[in-house]
């Protein structure tokens, strides 16, 4: 019984194979391009702090 080619294509592999030959098939590279999301970072805006200059001076 002859052996036909299966492995020609890249994809799912059959479920059942009644050939018995070797077959070694190397598919193209699969790429994945990820794109991050875009991330919020908040700063911290300056720290307005005051201080009161009063000063009493007094004698007795």
């Amino acid at each position: 019984m002859a052996c036909y080619n299966r492995c020609g294509s890249c994809g799912p592999t059959p479920l059942a194979n009644s050939c018995n030959e070797p077959c070694a098939l190397q598919c193209q590279d699969s790429r994945v391009i990820i794109n991050p999301s875009p991330v919020l970072v908040t700063l911290p805006g300056p720290i307005m702090t005051s201080f009161p200059q009063n000063t009493a001076v007094g004698s007795t």
